[in-house]
């Protein structure tokens, strides 16, 4: 029988089941930890979720299961879960979840959405991205640390160009580099940027990098994946949970320590305890890509 305990968040009243549910079997991380560690994160997470159309990967079984992605708000959710118009798909319109409030994001933690995919675009103007994005995936042999390395070269040419980036772990093998933009663009200028760039490496290091969907080409290179800025994308959330094997998060971080971690310091990794740590000793490192406004080369 499931057991229901009611909580207090904010101004409103939740109630929370089967707290003690294991969720990560390797570190026996139960659903209720699963929910104090959104609980905690929220105050930094949740400007980053604001005014956009949230996917839900809900793991009601833990992450030993292939989990699902629901696109669609749930029908019961509280007054206070808001939704927004967003992309449709084949079945039509979709209205999706707004996060926008600790009592919202501790309601789908409950329902065990350990991951939430978030958009380049807010919900009130969905043609135009906030952000475009690098996301760096490792084809075996290659892990983050050849990530990292990538990401660096990424940097150097976007500085070339004026232009300030933030790197992220993806909190699963990869890593990202986010360029703040909040000014006109198109997803498709972003793209076009961000493809441009992947394939100035590519040509410069052939053995390294590749900008090839095909998973056939990518053992040994880092995969720069400029796909994700398609107005249907979404990306991990910063801050969000990841259904590995422990609780890794999508975590920002700074270009020493991935500078750092291309010349063989530890891989960049980090749990939901080591964030919550991170967080308060030094606040949201991502709070800027809400508020720098740039221009992307060929944008007006």
């Amino acid at each position: 029988m499931s057991q229901s305990t009611t909580v207090r968040v904010g101004e409103h009243d939740l109630a929370l089941s089967n707290l003690d549910k294991v969720l990560y079997p390797v570190t026996g991380t139960t659903k209720g930890e699963v929910i104090r560690y959104y609980a905690a994160i929220a105050e930094v997470m949740l400007p980053h979720l604001a005014g956009r159309c949230i996917t839900l990967k809900r793991f009601p079984d833990g992450v030993t299961t292939p989990g699902f992605f629901e696109k669609r708000c749930p029908t019961h959710r509280p007054a206070f879960v808001d939704t927004y118009l967003g992309p449709g798909d084949r079945r039509g319109e979709v209205q999706y979840c707004a996060i926008e409030s600790p009592a919202a994001l501790v309601w789908a933690a409950n329902m065990a959405a350990l991951e939430l995919h978030v958009p380049m675009a807010l919900a009130a103007d969905l043609e135009s991205p906030r952000a475009l994005v690098f996301d760096f995936d490792p084809g075996e042999p290659a892990t983050i640390v050849q990530c990292c390395e990538v990401a660096g070269w990424v940097r150097d040419l976007l500085d070339g160009v004026g232009l300030r980036c933030l790197p992220k772990t993806s909190g699963s093998k990869g890593l990202q580099v986010y360029v703040p933009l909040n000014t006109p663009t198109t997803h498709q200028h972003a793209a076009d940027v961000a493809l441009a760039i992947g394939q100035m490496l590519e040509r410069r290091h052939p053995d390294r990098v590749t900008t090839t969907m095909a998973k056939a080409v990518r053992p040994g290179k880092v995969f720069v994946d400029w796909s994700q800025n398609a107005r249907h994308k979404t990306t991990i959330g910063v801050y969000s949970l990841r259904a590995r094997p422990e609780p890794t998060v999508s975590t920002p971080v700074t270009w020493d320590e991935v500078e750092a971690c291309a010349a063989g310091a530890a891989p960049l990794r980090f749990t939901a305890e080591e964030v919550v740590a991170r967080v308060a000793a030094d606040g949201d490192r991502w709070a800027e890509l809400l508020t720098l406004r740039q221009v992307l080369p060929g944008g007006s």
